[in-house]
């Protein structure tokens, strides 16, 4: 499962990039990773973090959103099954798009994050005003700015989403939490 998703990913920015007509030294140029490490997401054996993930999707001039797969959703309405879904490389975590691409102003998403993982060694932040973090099951350790906070099953972290943060599940099961952002960014 993991190698799959691993192979999902990179086949679809290997895909992205060449209908643009991009070639990978310059993607790579853009997104500041190496032309190897490109290569290797492409080929679905490196594991980028979240930061690395944003730059290239913003290399590609596409939203991150654009990483998903699965049917987009044209009304209200998304049913459990219908989410879109992106996995993130070597089973690190799995986010699942709760609200529809017609919210401006807000975005949820579900994200369930493997024992061990998180969201990589680099910080990333992004543009959104608000971001508040729901620990739904598990446990999760959130950095933000430099100053850590653990946060456990039925607490809440709001953050600025400009700082530069990450998150770790140091325990030996998934944890499950929820992404509140506005406006929406990906």
């Amino acid at each position: 499962m993991k190698d799959e998703a691993d192979r999902e990913l990179g086949n679809r920015i290997r895909e992205m990039r060449r209908d643009k007509g991009i070639t990978l030294s310059e993607a790579a140029k853009a997104a500041d990773v190496s032309e190897s490490f490109l290569s290797q997401v492409e080929r679905g054996i490196a594991n980028p973090s979240v930061a690395s993930l944003r730059r290239i999707a913003d290399a590609l001039n596409e939203p991150v959103a654009s990483l998903f797969v699965g049917k987009e959703s044209e009304g209200m309405l998304i049913r459990a099954g219908e989410r879109r879904r992106m996995a993130h490389p070597r089973g690190a975590y799995e986010d699942f798009l709760l609200t529809p691409p017609t919210a401006r102003k807000l975005q949820i998403i579900q994200t369930v994050i493997g024992p061990g993982r998180g969201s990589g060694d680099e910080p990333y932040a992004h543009n959104a005003d608000e971001e508040c973090v729901i620990v739904l099951n598990g446990r999760l350790d959130v950095t933000v700015g430099g100053t850590s906070h653990r946060l456990e099953s039925g607490d809440s972290l709001l953050i600025d989403p400009r700082q530069e943060h990450s998150f770790h599940n140091f325990t030996e099961e998934p944890t499950v939490v929820l992404w509140a952002m506005s406006p929406s960014v990906y």
